[in-house]
């Protein structure tokens, strides 16, 4: 047990590497990731479509399609245990009960000819020792909880709009009160007005049930509002980390630079916006030295031919980028 003011971690993602098999090629999804999660953070993970956010996400609850998916290396530690090293039965178990995840589209992730109050219930019949009945009672009562009426248990996923079925997803995924929730993508199929009462739904109900939170999400607004901590993906690897003042008010790598000079500034209507040049590499001929260096307005040679290394300029603030290892290096973000 740890002691009164110690932090426990309740999840810990040790050089995680995963690729996917296809058609002949090698799909380099994920490189090497290192993240830790503590009891009660939200930590965002953001980055463009296909940096590998949802693969470790899915590394994370061992839900990583196999085939053609491997996880070649690496530690999922969840509450002190090794994931990678439990029989599927006793994963099926931990799944609901320790870690959950809320999925991007609330269409596709629930059941069409199932009543939304038999979907919340089945998950209280695979973890808990109860009756049905009383399974469908507490399906009730997660409902109220998301902010749904009990009397709609018995109604389908088409009756619902968009907005209350991303509740839906949300009490099927805290049934079980898990210590991890992972949210992937969460708003992105909702109006601004709906995204703004579901994020604060998110984190009413993270204080109320007092989990721990991956928020994955393009979207640095979103990550503004709800993270304690931002890891910024790129290629399938982490460039930057650091809590959200480090990496909002403290950038240190390009990429990051980047993302931010790519939103509008609503201080200065004229101002033009700066997006990043080119595409982010394919994952099966990724660049033999830093993946971002094609992109990148500061790289030298040295970044084209070295794999950057963790720079860690404070105890909360990581950079891996190789323009580092110069005296004097800065990007033009930097502080502000």
């Amino acid at each position: 047990m740890p002691e009164k003011n110690e932090i426990k971690k309740v999840l810990e993602i040790k050089n995680l590497t995963v690729r996917f098999d296809v058609d002949g090629e090698v799909v380099r999804a994920v490189n090497n990731v290192n993240l830790s999660l503590n009891a009660g953070q939200t930590l965002g993970l953001v980055g463009e479509t296909g940096a590998g956010k949802t693969t470790t996400a899915l590394a994370a609850l061992r839900l990583v399609p196999d085939p053609p998916g491997i996880i070649e290396s690496g530690e999922i530690i969840i509450n002190d245990k090794n994931i990678m090293d439990l029989p599927v039965q006793k994963m099926q178990k931990i799944r609901g009960d320790e870690i959950s995840m809320i999925f991007q589209d609330p269409m596709t992730s629930l059941d069409p000819v199932q009543t939304v109050g038999d979907q919340i219930a089945e998950s209280f019949l695979l973890h808990l020792d109860i009756s049905r009945q009383e399974a469908v009672e507490k399906a009730k009562d997660m409902l109220e909880t998301v902010g749904i009426p009990r009397e709609r248990a018995n109604e389908y996923p088409h009756q619902f709009s968009g907005g209350m079925r991303q509740r839906v997803v949300i009490a099927i995924a805290l049934a079980c009160n898990p210590s991890i929730l992972i949210a992937d993508e969460p708003t992105t199929a909702l109006d601004v007005t709906i995204q703004a009462q579901v994020l604060e739904l998110m984190k009413d109900l993270k204080a109320q049930y007092n989990m721990a939170m991956i928020m994955i999400t393009h979207d640095l607004g979103i990550i503004a509002e709800v993270c304690d901590d931002v890891a910024v993906m790129y290629a399938g690897r982490i460039v930057e980390q650091g809590t959200l003042k480090d990496v909002f008010n403290h950038t240190r790598h390009p990429y990051t630079e980047g993302l931010f000079n790519s939103l509008p500034n609503i201080n200065c209507r004229v101002e033009e916006l700066t997006p990043i040049p080119g595409q982010m590499p394919d994952p099966t001929n990724l660049p033999k030295g830093c993946a971002f260096a094609p992109r990148c307005r500061y790289a030298t040679e040295a970044c084209k031919e070295k794999q950057p290394e963790e720079h860690w300029i404070s105890d909360t603030h990581m950079v891996a980028c190789t323009a580092y290892e110069q005296e004097g290096f800065h990007i033009e973000r930097g502080d502000r």
